[in-house]
């Protein structure tokens, strides 16, 4: 919540259709980015493996580089124009279309780089959605909440991912005839599995368009031209750092660490496939689980997150990922069975430090300002969704196989955690800047 006084009670009828989009963001997170598309991407029927993830690892890689270059303008003029809630509709409806046309990306190398621009455009509009979507935390939760909250829909997106995974898996991935009688040939299998992850999607943001309210313009911030909201940014970002400078810190750490965390979900399928033999279903099934392990743990954090701070659960989040990273990479040779066990540790410690990375900056930001920062949070952090996919391919290349790209998402979280360690987590950082 932004830090000020009101801390009336909010309907839970918006607090739950709030998390609602985040259980349908399940369809791009879980299916077209983890565990289902880009599994298919890695595949066999698109080429050499190694090659692939690194023609993945580019185009992440670029997509990162867009997002880094407009999101905190767009967060920017919503605060001013109060169209939060229309920019958020229109984003998502993108990546619901991008999601869409996968159906078309038929089982040939002909049609791998086609796969991959529809993952990299729905990778900016969805990163897009997310700003609006974070900085509408402010409208379902109070100062004494906002960890509640926040973790309840971290914790409603890996549920949602549960449901997504077993309705495409039993209906259409496992069986040798799924619904309507598709099967796996020419992928049909995945593809109208992207096909149930676009409706799926489109259904459950829905709610949130219609209960929660639109935002009200920020005072004093009058509406400007596209290039005159740089300049606006570049003014705010220097006032930034001369009144708040631990904020900037945390921004910046959070760039790193939490790159490394998307990283960790974005290439978790593909190694499961591609290094530790998983067939498509059984990364499903694998999915499934690391889903339920992080979605207890993330609802479970939320009140940890409240009455302890964010900072302590990020600090020991990324402790335990950087661990249990290392001990994936060191131990492959074990195969599925170490993946198993220090895959799903991992996934016990991605979502409380997702959810409290959130929280952390929320209870800064003064009311009006939501937009603008969590621009700025998209733009340093998962905007900088380059920097994971880029170690990733950069040991994959240094070590010649696949399992290598792990060193390369430990070492953006080693350096993530370094970075927070020395960053203040006063709350009233922000606050004095009204």
């Amino acid at each position: 919540m932004a830090v000020g006084p009101d801390s009336t009670p909010v309907p839970r009828r918006r607090v739950f259709s709030w998390a609602l989009w985040d259980w349908g963001s399940a369809a791009f997170n879980a299916v077209a980015t983890t565990f289902v598309f880009t599994v298919y991407l890695t595949s066999s029927s698109f080429g050499d493996n190694t090659a692939s993830s690194q023609a993945l690892s580019t185009a992440l890689t670029i997509a990162g580089l867009i997002v880094l270059v407009i999101a905190p303008v767009t967060g920017q003029r919503t605060d001013a124009s109060a169209h939060r809630k229309l920019w958020l509709a229109v984003n998502t409806a993108v990546v619901v279309v991008m999601l869409g046309l996968m159906v078309f990306v038929r089982a040939d190398p002909a049609f791998l780089w086609f796969g991959l621009v529809l993952l990299g455009v729905g990778t900016v509009f969805f990163e897009l959605a997310g700003v609006n979507y974070n900085a509408m935390l402010a409208q379902v939760s109070t100062p004494a909440t906002v960890g509640k909250v926040s973790g309840f829909g971290w914790g409603m997106g890996y549920l949602g991912g549960i449901v997504l995974l077993l309705i495409v898996y039993f209906g259409f991935i496992h069986p040798d005839v799924g619904l309507f009688g598709v099967t796996g040939t020419d992928g049909l299998d995945v593809r109208i599995s992207m096909l149930v992850a676009a409706a799926w999607f489109a259904v459950f943001a829905i709610p949130v368009l219609i209960a929660v309210p639109e935002n009200k313009p920020a005072p004093g911030r009058a509406r400007v031209g596209i290039l005159h909201s740089y300049a606006v940014l570049f003014r705010d970002i220097a006032s930034l750092w001369r009144d708040s400078r631990h904020t900037v810190y945390f921004l910046l750490a959070s760039a790193i660490f939490r790159d490394g965390l998307t990283g960790v979900f974005t290439f978790g399928g593909v190694l499961a496939a591609g290094t530790f033999g998983f067939s498509a279903g059984e990364v499903i099934i694998f999915a499934i689980a690391a889903n339920v392990v992080a979605g207890i743990a993330t609802m479970s954090s939320g009140s940890l997150d409240d009455r302890f701070g964010p900072k302590p659960l990020i600090v020991i989040s990324l402790i335990g990922l950087v661990v249990s990273g290392s001990l994936v990479f060191f131990l492959h040779a074990g195969g599925p069975t170490m993946f198993w066990i220090f895959g799903l540790i991992l996934c016990l410690f991605v979502g409380p430090a997702q959810s409290a990375s959130r929280t952390f900056l929320a209870r800064l930001i003064p009311p009006g300002r939501e937009g603008e920062v969590f621009g700025l949070y998209a733009t340093t952090g998962r905007a900088a969704t380059f920097i994971a996919p880029a170690m990733f391919g950069l040991f994959v290349t240094i070590g010649g196989a696949q399992y290598w790209g792990i060193l390369g998402i430990v070492l953006v979280l080693l350096v993530g955690l370094i970075l927070l360690l020395p960053v203040h987590s006063r709350q009233e950082q922000l606050r004095h800047r009204d």
